[in-house]
């Protein structure tokens, strides 16, 4: 039988509101008269006297009523037949003891009423009632849950247990996934108690008893716990795959606590999701504040303009010098303040500050490319490094109280242009004088989901069948989800007391070419090839955050404090205007930045 013809059978139970509160409500009336005649045939002993049944009409019109009347009161005509569960039924039970506790009121009340009436039959009607009501509402669920059971779902393996492991069996049960759960797998600690039980008659197992769960149970889908750590949830996925599990999604849990599955992405796996994450320090120190961003159409900028709303910046000012980006943004957060700036005009920048008077600037502005920086050297210098002295220089005339750069781990030993203007920024931050602002950097690495991140264009090239282009077999790069360094910057920018070089921890650096191998996996339905294209000029094999061993630790682990370089400013000064002025500037560039070693280039 099809998948087609066997819904079908299932829409034979299925109705619009009106006809299911109707058959519900001829229903219970026909069956409260059998419950209310059967009360009296077992009081009675299946004799019943005649004057017992002089008012049999009268008082069965009463309790129905009353009965009726509750029932919709506890909404227990509005339920989705299909839906039907334990919280349903004690609604079921409050309505009948509302209806019945007035009705022996009455009784009690006005005892000739309907004299005779045997008070004991109140009980056993009661009992009754919902017995026969509540049968009726499951003998429907139950006809309707076999039926889909019928259904050729995947077989598929549910990895992780949680609230929402019973939600996500039953959305299969009444067919809203796919999937077809025949196996549990208890992979927490917490739960290894569990391990031989059931959940909705689905036993639970360990973990290692997957291979054998696979084979004898044909399963060809899993669907892993969205709760799980970034850790266990990388490990779990390898593992699946590994067992040849290619059909792999995330669970969560919906608003309305009805079990959702979603795609599993190269985010879930890569995400890090930082233990020490101190949202209540981050509100205070954004909230009620005028917060100046620039930079604020990009990847980094557009989602610290967003996490600034989000903890309750009275303000925003967002600059860009793209009237696309600041569009972009500006339609995400319609009440910000959009001004087109570039960072390179100085009296523009003076101009805003000045009108603005902002308490936060954070300067997300930068070129970001490396091969781009590296063919047009003069422009990533004016860019980078004036227009960020530019931002800082303003910024402190207008005594705002704090000021954050945003910087990278490409300015560690850089070997590219862009590397170099960036630690060019940081000396500058550390080193002017900032008067009445407290100025800091904070350093990262690449961020998932940016637009200049690998794992975009990685896809791009995994949709139009390939191959992968990588640039070495050794490469790796540091990750974090956008959301989560942006809210870390924020964190760091929080405790900063001015002059320090913050370094967010980026966990493990991760093999660019075995990110390539996840990604296929994930997304393509047949073989991509990848395929060695050879470092581009300015990048090297690995990136580092740290330039020596002389970083201090913060009361945060996933924040530290790199060491303070000496760098007198009037010098400094110096040296960036023979920078902005020179014919060879890469000479002057190694001149501020000694360990700038542009001959690693092919390493």
């Amino acid at each position: 039988m099809s998948l087609l013809e066997n819904k079908r059978k299932v829409y034979i139970f299925t109705t619009n509101n009106n006809t299911r509160v109707l058959f519900f409500f001829v229903a219970d009336v026909f069956l409260s008269i059998i419950s209310l005649y059967g009360a009296y045939l077992l009081r009675f002993n299946f004799s019943i006297p005649d004057p017992f049944l002089i008012y049999f009409t009268e008082i069965a019109a009463i309790l129905i009523s009353l009965k009726i009347i509750f029932i919709f009161i506890f909404r227990n005509y509005s339920i989705i037949w299909r839906f039907y569960g334990l919280n349903e039924a004690k609604n079921l039970v409050l309505a009948h003891l509302a209806s019945y506790s007035i009705f022996t009121l009455i009784i009690f009340s006005l005892p000739a009423l309907f004299s005779p009436f045997p008070r004991s039959v109140i009980l056993i009607d009661m009992m009754l009632s919902v017995i026969l009501l509540a049968e009726l509402r499951f003998m429907k669920r139950l006809i309707s849950d076999q039926t889909l059971q019928d259904i050729q779902y995947k077989p598929t393996l549910l990895i992780g247990i949680s609230p929402n492991t019973g939600n996500l069996i039953k959305s299969a049960i009444d067919g809203s996934l796919a999937y077809s759960p025949v196996g549990i797998v208890a992979i927490q600690s917490k739960n290894q108690n569990t391990v031989g039980s059931y959940i909705n008659n689905i036993k639970i197992s360990r973990p290692q008893d997957v291979p054998s769960l696979i084979e004898s149970k044909k399963i060809t889908a899993a669907i892993i716990d969205g709760s799980l750590p970034s850790e266990q949830l990388r490990e779990t996925y390898q593992f699946l795959t590994n067992l040849g599990i290619r059909d792999i999604k995330r669970s969560s849990l919906l608003a309305e606590g009805r079990g959702n599955i979603t795609e599993l992405s190269i985010e879930d796996l890569l995400a890090r999701h930082p233990n020490d994450l101190d949202t209540q320090a981050i509100q205070k120190f954004i909230q009620g504040k005028k917060v100046l961003i620039t930079g604020a159409g990009g990847s980094i900028g557009s989602e610290i303009s967003l996490q600034c709303q989000n903890f309750g910046a009275s303000k925003l000012i967002l600059i860009d010098h793209s009237e696309y980006n600041l569009y972009q943004i500006g339609e995400k957060l319609p009440k910000a303040t959009l001004r087109l700036c570039n960072i390179l005009d100085r009296t523009s920048l003076e101009s805003i500050m000045e009108t603005e008077k902002p308490h936060i600037v954070i300067h997300a502005a930068a070129y970001k490319h490396v091969p781009l920086c590296e063919a047009n050297i003069q422009s990533a210098i004016m860019n980078n490094v004036q227009g960020s002295c530019n931002v800082i220089d303003s910024a402190i005339a207008h005594n705002v109280p704090k000021i954050v750069i945003i910087s990278t781990d490409k300015a560690v030993r850089p070997t590219n242009v862009m590397g170099t203007t960036k630690r060019i920024v940081e000396l500058y931050a550390q080193n002017v004088d900032s008067k009445n602002s407290e100025i800091a950097a904070v350093r990262f690495g690449n961020v998932l989901g940016s637009s200049g991140s690998v794992i975009p264009k990685f896809k791009s090239q995994i949709e139009s069948g390939g191959p992968i282009t990588l640039t070495h077999p050794d490469i790796t790069r540091y990750f974090m989800l956008i959301s989560e360094a942006c809210q870390l910057v924020l964190q760091a920018a929080a405790i900063a007391k001015g002059k320090e070089l913050f370094i967010l921890d980026m966990g493990e650096p991760v093999k660019i070419i075995d990110l390539a191998r996840t990604m296929i996996k994930l997304y393509a339905d047949r073989e991509v090839e990848i395929v060695m294209s050879g470092l581009r000029p300015g990048e090297k094999l690995y990136e580092e955050l740290l330039i020596d061993e002389s970083e201090q630790k913060t009361s945060y682990a996933s924040i530290m404090i790199a060491g303070s370089t000496h760098y007198p400013i009037e010098q400094l000064n110096r040296d960036i205007q023979s920078l902005l002025e020179a014919t060879d500037p890469v000479a002057n560039l190694k001149n501020i930045v000694p360990e700038f070693t542009p001959d690693t280039l092919n390493l």
